[in-house]
């Protein structure tokens, strides 16, 4: 994940969204609840390197929101831990299986005050709300993050009306990354 050249930090009045879609899960089952699907040898694989990215980037959240379901858990422990000072995290039941307009009214009460607050998800939500949100930035980086939201992916917003701003459009992606890359 590399941000736009010329990147540094978020402005004075901006804060940062740092989207996670979980790493890969073993596949669907009817004999286990998709609540409780666990990482797959893959997913377990690309949830530390996407840790890693993210501590060698410094583009570490100072807090996180998760979703409570096994495998979006499992992602977001195992990036945590490459990370040097891992964040507070809240698993948050609300953001399982939930729309975006769900996923701001989540991330509008737990994130005031904050600069840089990780959300880690499920498609297709966490994909409708980065896509929603990005109305400006490089070409390429919207394209990609238009494009899709793969497993262990990362797409971080800048939003520089601050989270009372968290609208359509309001903000502006710096960075897009996944393990294939």
């Amino acid at each position: 994940m590399c941000p736009e050249p010329g990147y540094r930090r978020a402005p004075p009045a901006g804060v940062r969204l740092l989207l996670v879609r979980h790493a890969k899960a073993v596949r669907k089952d009817r004999r286990i609840d998709d609540f409780d699907r666990e990482l797959s040898e893959r997913g377990r694989g690309d949830a530390p390197r996407t840790g890693r990215r993210l501590a060698g980037s410094g583009l570490e959240p100072d807090f996180v929101l998760c979703s409570p379901s096994r495998r979006t858990r499992q992602t977001w422990q195992l990036a945590a831990s490459a990370l040097e000072d891992p964040p507070p995290v809240v698993y948050d039941e609300r953001l399982s299986k939930t729309p975006p307009g769900a996923l701001v009214s989540v991330l509008a009460e737990q994130s005031p005050g904050l600069r840089t607050v990780g959300l880690v998800g499920h498609n297709p939500g966490i994909h409708e709300l980065a896509a929603g949100l990005c109305g400006s930035g490089p070409p390429e980086l919207l394209e990609r993050v238009r494009a899709g939201f793969p497993t262990s992916g990362v797409v971080l917003i800048e939003l520089p009306g601050g989270w009372e701003s968290l609208s359509p459009g309001s903000g502006r992606v710096i960075a897009c990354w996944s393990p294939a890359d």
